[in-house]
């Protein structure tokens, strides 16, 4: 199968202008394409990876991809998908963040040879002047086609600033000032990014006097089943962050490993995108279906992480809550067939000695581990007798820790997530 009829088995197609066009394109040409990521934060997500492994195919398919971090767009807000405005931040926040996605955008997608551009937008948006933006650029976008857009429709109950009715002109112009600059053809986002993407292409027309052609393509949104949300979150509610500090490596493997059974085929198709799709569907009807969650969480934190960190979470957690297929009789061309499988130690939380002198709460230690987000969520769980130390469940929600032996105090919360407590 060619690189469009791959992106197509693996789910990653949802909206496109046009199949045949885009198809052909891909098949025939080295294609410049670009996606585009706003620094609202210093760190990217799970949610944010669709593109992203989209990015990796089209790469590995020999076109170049240009990744956008909007460093002007980011002082924005895209108001697609949001009920209300975002939180305004500083331009020495935004510029920041730009630096902290563009190191981690780097671990996904290579740069070596001129393989793919990094670009921020504020380098040309930045410099625009207003009024020859208004005259050449808003002069060719009608209004009442812009409050057709569902980002713009669904916020004026609630009100909609003109900062952000711009944003779509913005992202219409990065788009046309790609294709100039870059001969860019292709941009690809998320479903509810038709809109602005539907406004590049037609900039792009209406500038060049119809003559030139550009294409977009939609991605759908990933929704849990079992729960209704967009994917992406660990059952406590979280966001599992690609930035270690966030989420340790261990976590971000077992969000993985956890993940709802009947989501394992189609995660092992977009994340696990180093295995061949027939293969991706055969292990989510192996008979096995823990190997196939192994198999998902060591790819995708490889992916993400690097080989060594994914190769230390699979044995940590496989020592702990033990191997799915320790003698390997599942076959597949996954690295974690190379793996020794062995002793590893559990991911560790430190206590510092000023809370353990007064007794630091057990609700508390749990949001220190990342398991839960607040002490009100940690006594929650510990109310439903999901917490434990050292084997013995924790009953009373206003629990201390006020002593710990040298090796640490084994913390459980619910069936899979396990910590060492130590003094930090």
């Amino acid at each position: 199968m060619n690189i469009y009829q791959e992106l197509k088995a693996r789910g990653f197609i949802y909206q496109e202008t046009d199949s045949a066009a885009i198809e052909k394109m891909l098949s025939t040409e080295k294609v410049v394409f670009y996606c585009g990521f706003d620094p609202t934060g210093n760190s990217l997500h799970v949610g944010h990876l669709l593109p992203v492994m989209a990015m990796k195919l089209l790469q590995k398919a020999g076109h170049i991809p240009t990744v956008l971090v909007g460093g002007a767009t980011g002082a924005i807000g895209d108001p697609s998908g949001r009920s209300t405005a975002r939180n305004m931040l500083t331009m020495e926040t935004v510029a920041a963040n730009v630096e902290c996605l563009k190191k981690q955008l780097a671990r996904f997608i290579s740069l070596a040879d001129g393989e793919a551009n990094f670009v921020n937008n504020f380098d040309w948006l930045g410099k625009l002047n207003l009024l020859d933006f208004l005259r050449d650029i808003g002069s060719r976008f009608s209004v009442n086609r812009m409050m057709a857009q569902k980002s713009v429709e669904s916020r004026m109950e609630n009100g909609l600033s003109y900062l952000e009715f711009s944003y779509s002109l913005l992202q219409a112009y990065d788009f046309y000032f790609l294709n100039k600059n870059y001969n860019c053809r292709l941009e690809i986002g998320g479903q509810d990014q038709w809109g602005n993407m539907a406004a590049g292409t037609e900039l792009i027309r209406r500038m060049y006097d119809e003559e030139r052609v550009a294409h977009f393509m939609t991605i759908p949104l990933l929704m849990n089943p079992a729960t209704g949300q967009k994917f992406g979150k660990s059952i406590g509610g979280a966001s599992v962050w690609l930035d270690p500090e966030r989420t340790s490596v261990f976590d971000y493997y077992q969000f993985w490993r956890n993940t709802d059974d009947a989501m394992v085929g189609e995660l092992l198709k977009k994340f696990a995108i180093n295995l061949p799709v027939e293969e991706a569907e055969a292990l989510a009807h192996c008979g096995n279906i823990n190997r196939a969650k192994e198999i998902l969480a060591a790819e995708a934190t490889a992916i993400a992480h690097g080989e060594e960190a994914a190769r230390t979470a699979f044995n940590t957690a496989g020592s702990r809550f033990g191997f799915a297929d320790p003698e390997n009789r599942i076959p597949t061309s996954s690295r974690v067939a190379q793996i020794v499988q062995g002793e590893a130690e559990l991911p560790v939380v430190a206590v510092p000695q000023a809370e353990l002198a007064q007794g630091i709460l057990v609700a508390k230690v749990l949001m220190l581990a990342g398991i839960t987000k607040s002490n009100s969520d940690g006594r929650r769980l510990i109310q439903g007798g999901a917490v434990s130390l050292d084997g013995e469940k924790v009953t009373d929600v206003n629990a201390v820790i006020s002593k710990i032996s040298e090796n640490g105090i084994v913390l459980k919360a619910g069936k899979k997530n396990f910590r060492r407590i130590k003094l930090g």
